[in-house]
C-alpha cells in the first residue's frame, strides 16, 4: 500500500480502493498533497490494487472484491473512500459484502456514481455509515480539491455545512446516480427504501435515456413506500438527433406523478465539483 504521512499527530485512517475503474498515481499523489496541507488528521491509505489496469477495470473482479474487503474488515481503518466511478462494483459487491466482518461495521463510506452499488448494498444489510459524496477522482475536476475537501471535511470532522442543503433532521435519506439506483432494482443489492427521500442524478446521458429510466425507476419504487423523489443536476447531456421535448424535472415530475411518488424538487448533487454530501438512513445532524 502506499501512504501519506506527515508530522503531525495522526488520528483518522482512510482506507481507499477502486471497485471499479483505475485511478492514477499522479491524481493519488494530488489528493495525498492537499490533505496533508488541510486535513493533517487524516491518513490516506491508497491500495496498490487501485492502479491496477485491467481491461476496463482496476484489476480483475477477485483483486478488486479483496482490496475492498481487507480494507473494510481491517479494524485499524475509520472509513471506506472509493476512488471513483465508472462501472465494475456491481460485478462484485455481492460477493464483497458476504466477507464482510466486525470490522467493518463501524466505518465511514463514501463514494458516489457506480460505487453507489456497494453503498446501497452496504445500506440494505446495515453496515456502517453510508454517505454518498465527492470521491478522489473529482481532484480532476475545475473546482475539484473543494470537492475532495467536502469529503474530507465530512470524513475527518462531520461537518454539517457540506451536507446538501435541503436535508432536515428527523428524515431518511439515500442517494444514486439513476443509472445505478435503476440497475439495482429487483437485484440482492438494493436496500429497503420505505419512508426515505432519494435523491438521483446523473451524467451524460439523452434526455429519452433519462427518460426510460425514470420509468424503470419509479415503477419499481411506486410500492417501496418512498417518502419522495429529489432531482439533482442532470449535467453533460447530449444532443440527440432531434429535440426531446422535455426537460430533465418535466420528465422527473411526469413519472413520479404516475408513480403516486411525491416530487419534493431540486437537490445539490451531481457529478461534478459541487456534489453535497448525503448520508443515508436518519439524519441526525
Amino acid at each position: 500500500m502506499a501512504q501519506g504521512t506527515n508530522s503531525i499527530s495522526l488520528s483518522v485512517r482512510i482506507g481507499i480502493c477502486a471497485p471499479s475503474t483505475p485511478f492514477s498515481r499522479e491524481a493519488a499523489d494530488r489528493v495525498l498533497a492537499l490533505a496533508a496541507r488541510t486535513h493533517p488528521q487524516a491518513e490516506l491509505i491508497f491500495d496498490e490494487q487501485c492502479f491496477l489496469v485491467e481491461g476496463h477495470f482496476a484489476g480483475n473482479d477477485k483483486q478488486r472484491t479483496d482490496s475492498f474487503v481487507t480494507l473494510a474488515n481491517d479494524p485499524s481503518i475509520d472509513a471506506i473512500w472509493f476512488a471513483r466511478g465508472g462501472y465494475g462494483a456491481a460485478r462484485i459487491a455481492e460477493a464483497a459484502i458476504a466477507q464482510l466482518g466486525d470490522g467493518s461495521k463501524k466505518k465511514i463510506y463514501l463514494g458516489y456514481s457506480d460505487a453507489g452499488n456497494l453503498l446501497g448494498a452496504l445500506y440494505r444489510e446495515a453496515i456502517g455509515e453510508v454517505a454518498h459524496g465527492p470521491m478522489p477522482s473529482d481532484i480532476a475536476r475545475q473546482g475539484g480539491e473543494q470537492a475532495v475537501c467536502r469529503a474530507l471535511d465530512w470524513i475527518v470532522h462531520r461537518q454539517k455545512d457540506v451536507l446538501e442543503p435541503g436535508l432536515t433532521a428527523g428524515k431518511k435519506y439515500a442517494a444514486f446516480n439513476i443509472m445505478t439506483l435503476a440497475m439495482m432494482t429487483g437485484t440482492k443489492l438494493m436496500p429497503d427504501l420505505r419512508n426515505h427521500i432519494v435523491l438521483i442524478e446523473e451524467i451524460s446521458e439523452y434526455l429519452y435515456a433519462f427518460d426510460r429510466a425514470m420509468f424503470h425507476l419509479s415503477g419499481n419504487l411506486e410500492a417501496h413506500g418512498l417518502a419522495g423523489i429529489k432531482l439533482g443536476r442532470i449535467g453533460d447531456i447530449p444532443e440527440n438527433d432531434r429535440p426531446f421535448g422535455e426537460g430533465a424535472e418535466d420528465i422527473a415530475k411526469r413519472w413520479c406523478d404516475r408513480a403516486n411518488i411525491p416530487y419534493l424538487g431540486q437537490a445539490d448533487i451531481g457529478h461534478d465539483a459541487d456534489n453535497k454530501i448525503v448520508p443515508f438512513g436518519l439524519l441526525n445532524v
